[in-house]
């Protein structure tokens, strides 16, 4: 139960059942007693209990929460990457009875949006929920500064102190998958990088490289800008068994060029990919992998601002999500004809 839920069965605004809740009764506020019974009725008929989050909020605080995206993030499309992440921020916001307010009118420069510009409404918030890609740690550092309430979906680094996030724990899943690698008998291994030096990406190296010394080879090469039939003559000239990848179009790409030349997925090359598409896109096969548990990061990015914003925050405030592993199509035992090791 939600408060809309009651609202709704009351026959009144969301506005009006959080009144009811907090006891407003003053002069600037004025609630027909037939209506207050309404609510109240409705919510010992449904056993509705406030939460006690929202109620820390809602003696303090405006409830509002601002979104601000690096990357144009609305309107959402169901198989956007960014989705399950709105989901999930939406969902709590709502279950505390908080606004979310977006912010679209940060200016673009060199290519990217921009927190602070001349007409910034950061402060129009209660505190701040930040999505991206890549988040400029320069603005992170003036964030903490200036004692901002934030909260990163995604693990950053330090930025003039701890920066506060909720993210995946991307090393533990990709040590996990070369595991499971080496045991199918891989030696020969290829990480294919996106080349940046995001968080994400360093983790996701990171975890390779733990895992990875108990391989024959374990090289990392750089994708960008390079097509499928490139990759693909790199891995066949070094006899890589198996290419772990960070990008999921990429992955689908090299399969359908490895199959274009006759050779199968898993047996001459095993494919596994690390994170889910970024973009829509169509392949029949399940990729082993992991999957990024983004609504319940979105879910818990609210709730760490909460007490980022009411100063209950659990030291850093800082959670890593484990990932949930994919048994796909594309990880098997080599052939031995390929694995020259």
């Amino acid at each position: 139960m939600t408060q809309r839920d009651i609202a709704r069965l009351a026959g009144v605004s969301q506005a009006t059942v959080s009144l009811v809740l907090n006891n407003r009764s003053d002069a600037d506020v004025r609630i027909a007693p037939e209506t207050r019974d309404r609510v109240l009725r409705a919510i010992r008929e449904t056993g509705y209990a406030a939460d006690p989050v929202a109620r820390r909020l809602a003696a303090r605080f405006n409830r509002i929460i601002g979104v601000f995206t690096y990357e144009p993030a609305f309107p959402s499309g169901s198989r956007d990457f960014f989705h399950p992440f709105l989901l999930g921020i939406e969902e709590y916001a709502e279950r505390i009875g908080c606004d979310l307010l977006l912010f679209t009118s940060a200016p673009v420069i060199d290519g990217r949006r921009r927190i602070f510009h001349q007409d910034n409404r950061l402060r129009l918030a209660d505190g701040c929920l930040l999505l991206g890609r890549e988040i400029d740690a320069d603005e992170l550092h003036r964030l903490n500064r200036d004692g901002f309430p934030y909260v990163a979906i995604g693990r950053r680094d330090d930025a003039g102190g701890p920066v506060p996030y909720v993210g995946a724990d991307y090393a533990t899943a990709v040590a996990a998958l070369v595991e499971r690698a080496l045991g199918h008998g891989h030696r020969r291994l290829t990480y294919l990088s996106l080349g940046t030096d995001a968080e994400s990406s360093e983790d996701r190296r990171r975890g390779y490289t733990a895992r990875g010394g108990a391989a024959a080879s374990a090289r990392v090469l750089t994708g960008t800008g390079r097509d499928a039939e490139a990759i693909l003559d790199d891995l066949r000239v070094d006899a890589s068994t198996v290419v772990f990848v960070e990008d999921f179009a990429t992955a689908v790409a090299l399969e359908v060029a490895a199959r274009r030349r006759g050779l199968t997925v898993p047996g001459d090359l095993s494919v596994v990919t690390l994170g889910d598409p970024t973009v829509a896109v169509p392949t029949a096969l399940t990729f082993t992998g992991f999957h990024i548990p983004r609504e319940e990061m979105g879910r818990q990015a609210v709730e760490v601002l909460t007490s980022v914003i009411d100063g209950s925050a659990d030291g850093a405030g800082q959670r890593l999500l484990p990932c949930q592993l994919v048994e796909g199509d594309t990880l098997g035992a080599p052939d031995p004809a390929v694995d020259r090791a």
